[in-house]
Order: C-alpha cells, then sequence, then structure tokens
C-alpha cells in the first residue's frame, strides 16, 4: 500500500512538474512573440495583410515544398518586386535549395506578353508571379511570402546576432543611404541590408543577386538551438514584415528540421552563365534568355542529390 501511495505521488509530481513546464513555455512563447511585434511597429504589413487574387499554389507533394520569395522596396514606385526568389525544402534530408531569378528576366507574363518577370508582382501580385513561373519554367510553387526590406536589418539580428563576415571589394554607397568601406569585415543587419542593396558597380545586378545568395547561405550556417528558443520573436517580427500564406505549423517544421538536421544550403541563378544576351526592348533592358537552357539547368538543380557534382 505504502509503495502504491508512493508511486501515485510521483505520477503526480510528475505530471504537476510537466504541466508547470508547458505552461512556462506557453508564456514564455507569448511573451516573445508580442516582443517581436513591438519590435516591428513600423512594419508594411503590421496592420493587415494585402489584398492580392487567391493564390492557387500546388499541393505539396513527397515532402517538397516550393515557397516564393518576394522582396518589396520601398524605392520602387511602379510596385514591381525588386527581388525574387524560389526557395525549395526537402523534408527528408532538411536540405534547402535557393534560386534567384534576375528582375529583367524577359518572359512571357499570362494575359500582358512579354515583360520583364518583375513586372508580374505589379500587374497581378504573388498569384500572377507563380503563373508566370509555372508557364516559363514548369515549376509549381506551394507558398508566397513577400518581404518588407525594413525588417531586414531585425530579423538577421535574431538569426544571427554576431553578425556575418563578408569581404567586400570596393566602397559602396550609392543608393543604399550608408558607406561600407572595403575589405573583411562583420556586418550587422542594416549593414549587411546595405550589402544585399548595392546595385552600382559593373556587375549590376548580377552582383547583387550574388550577395543575397552568400548573405542568405552564411545565415543559415548560423542557425541553431538559440535560432529555435527565437522563434516566437521571429514569427511576430515577421508578422509585421512578411505578408505570407505559410501557415506557423509548416513554419516550425521547417525550423526545427534546419535546426535538427544536418542540412545544406545550395544555390543557382536564372539565368545561368551563357544563356542569355542583353536586349533593348519596348519595355527597357532586359535579359534575353535561352528558355529552353535555363529549364533544364532548373530542372537538373532540384533533381540532383546534394554533394554531386
Amino acid at each position: 500500500m505504502k509503495k502504491s501511495k508512493k508511486s501515485r505521488k510521483w505520477l503526480r509530481n510528475l505530471f504537476l512538474a510537466f504541466a508547470l513546464v508547458i505552461v512556462a513555455g506557453l508564456i514564455y512563447s507569448v511573451y516573445q512573440y508580442k516582443s517581436g511585434l513591438a519590435m516591428a511597429d513600423d512594419g508594411l504589413y503590421k496592420d493587415d495583410q494585402k489584398a492580392y487574387d487567391p493564390f492557387e499554389g500546388a499541393d505539396v507533394q513527397f515532402g517538397q515544398i516550393n515557397v516564393l520569395l518576394l522582396g518589396s522596396d520601398a524605392r520602387d514606385e511602379d510596385g514591381r518586386s525588386d527581388s525574387l526568389m524560389i526557395a525549395h525544402y526537402d523534408q527528408t534530408t532538411n536540405d534547402v535549395k535557393l534560386i534567384s531569378i534576375m528582375r529583367d528576366t524577359y518572359v512571357d507574363i499570362p494575359g500582358h506578353g512579354m515583360n520583364k518577370i518583375n513586372a508580374a508582382f505589379a500587374f497581378g501580385g504573388p498569384e500572377l508571379v507563380r503563373k508566370t513561373i509555372k508557364q516559363n519554367f514548369d515549376i509549381d510553387v506551394n507558398y508566397y511570402a513577400i518581404a518588407d526590406f525594413k525588417g531586414f536589418p531585425k530579423i538577421i539580428d535574431l538569426l544571427a546576432p554576431d553578425g556575418i563576415e563578408v569581404d567586400i571589394p570596393y566602397e559602396m554607397s550609392y543608393g543604399i543611404d550608408m558607406t561600407l568601406h572595403p575589405g573583411k569585415q562583420t556586418l550587422h543587419g542594416d549593414g549587411l541590408l546595405g550589402y544585399v542593396r548595392f546595385r552600382h558597380d559593373r556587375l549590376s545586378d548580377f552582383g547583387r543577386v550574388e550577395r543575397q545568395q552568400e548573405v542568405l547561405t552564411k545565415v543559415k550556417e548560423q542557425i541553431g538551438v538559440s535560432s529555435l528558443m527565437n522563434l516566437p520573436k521571429l514569427l511576430g517580427v515577421a508578422d509585421s514584415y512578411f505578408d505570407t500564406n505559410v501557415d506557423n505549423k509548416t513554419i516550425l517544421t521547417i525550423g526545427k528540421g534546419i535546426v535538427n538536421g544536418k542540412s545544406s544550403m545550395d544555390t543557382l541563378r536564372i539565368p545561368i552563365a551563357n544563356s542569355y544576351e542583353d536586349k533593348r526592348t519596348n519595355v527597357g533592358d532586359v535579359l534575353d534568355i535561352n528558355l529552353d537552357k535555363n529549364k533544364q539547368a532548373l530542372e537538373e538543380f532540384l533533381s540532383s542529390k546534394d554533394n554531386e557534382d
């Protein structure tokens, strides 16, 4: 009888301790989330989400998730997307693949004819961008996320509090409201935003895309358990700086997979080298691409296993 009572008492105490841990975790998460909201008081999407046409993304197949990433820049008054990427996540391997599509890529936009791909966002929001990618590159996108660049520094500082080391090849200042001096240095949020936005050099937008992929790759390498602990705060910040249809459950699944798994991150730029030519059209200077070459490169990139040549 005494052993039975002790056993029940032990189980009751264990249950109470477990319940306290859950309650403490919930309180911590709510506090962190509200703290994140407070950090994002100037977010473009703080009060409500923009009204776009319904996004008809394909259902996720075999754990392969494609998220359309669109960068919104206040400097672009015509409403065109400033950056366009596709983030591919494999739930089985936890690997990430990042595809950057140059904003001046000349494509057929459904219902609008030939134009720069970044015009699709201005014409019809994320859904028309999805249709444009599907029609031209035959890639199904499941979700979208539109980022307000003002939130980039705060999110980067939460993910990589020690900063990111970069090697700046020459002085960068025009158009970024700061001056970045040449040489190796560790940059934090605001400095990194200037680094990835600068495009007034001999490489123009190609250099900027390269720097964006560099920074995102290095941030991903720094993501660890501390980042997972900051996830509620990140979600709070993201609520004001991101407009997305990715549900929190999927975000948590991807976040845990990246933190807990030995994942890698590969990058690709479209158009690939030697597959395009500069061309002057009625919509301005464009990148006139060899569509077949780039579709093949995309197919091989997404189907290849990591660490293979």
